[in-house]
């Protein structure tokens, strides 16, 4: 059939005539199915080729963005990751502000600390506290490390951290404190190298927490939002202490070891209420 355009009322196949409207809305059908099949081939492509959980990169972005809007973390501080396909690597953001990190920042680390696939990327030069957390702990899946202001007090003195109510029930179980001094002697106070991280890692033991003298502290967990939780609640824990210590009527009343492993395991059946918050709090800034 010949027609100029515009006029055309039907098409023919053979001998059979079908309206133009429906012939064209059937090629748009068609068109929107390929282009539909196409925008999700590389993405699936993309996700099987690198091994990185979707959902795992986001929380990290997002860990990163609660810590920063909380103010335990400023221009510095990170979250990492255990890969969840190969335990033997993590994933990190490259050397970046934890508020303004994105899903592209993310990169992927092996346990003695190297990039997998730098690209020109700059990396955290503290990145031997995740790599060699990871190597010690295998049931660790998620490490965050913060310059706490609230903890600071805590390394430098002869006061330990201790639990003051049930969302920091956690510290319950202890929080050593680890003297970059004692090992290594007059240093930057940066977990620079292996042989620092393997110390601190040795410090941590088998605790949640481990406070850092006169620089922060580092927790660890099962899972980012986890770590997140403890990092958290270890500022705020550290805050109260002093706050309590200030007031200086006698002795305070701290919550037992076994109130501590309690009330923590109630922490981690609620977890996702406190999460599903704090990601409602930072959704705005993660569209910029």
């Amino acid at each position: 059939m010949i027609a100029t355009p515009g006029t055309v009322s039907a098409i023919s196949f053979g001998r059979q005539m079908i309206p133009a409207t429906s012939y064209r809305l059937a090629r748009l059908g068609v068109a929107a199915i390929f282009l539909l099949l196409c925008s999700l081939a590389p993405t699936h492509a993309q996700t099987s080729a690198s091994g990185f959980d979707p959902a795992l990169v986001e929380d990290i972005v997002v860990g990163s963005r609660i810590l920063a809007d909380f103010g335990v973390v400023d221009g510095f501080g990170h979250v990492s990751a255990r890969h969840p396909t190969h335990p033997n690597r993590f994933l990190m953001s490259r050397s970046l502000a934890p508020a303004l990190v994105t899903a592209d920042d993310i990169m992927e680390f092996d346990l003695d600390g190297n990039a997998v696939d730098a690209r020109g990327r700059s990396v955290f030069l503290e990145r031997f506290i995740h790599s060699e957390i990871y190597k010690a702990r295998p049931d660790v899946m998620a490490v965050v490390h913060t310059h706490s202001l609230g903890v600071i007090p805590f390394t430098v003195s002869q006061v330990p951290l201790r639990p003051m109510y049930h969302n920091a029930a956690f510290l319950a179980a202890g929080a050593p404190v680890w003297d970059i001094r004692k090992g290594f002697g007059a240093t930057d106070m940066l977990v620079r190298d292996p042989l620092r991280g393997k110390s601190l890692a040795e410090t941590l033991g088998d605790k949640s927490v481990v406070l850092m003298r006169g620089h922060g502290d580092v927790t660890v967990g099962p899972s980012v939002p986890l770590a997140v939780f403890r990092a958290y609640y270890t500022d705020i824990d550290a805050k109260l202490q002093s706050q309590a210590i200030a007031l200086g009527g006698g002795d305070i009343n701290y919550l037992t070891p076994e109130e501590g492993a309690k009330a923590d395991t109630v922490n981690l059946a609620v977890l996702d209420r406190v999460w599903n918050l704090w990601k409602l709090r930072v959704a705005p800034t993660l569209a910029k």
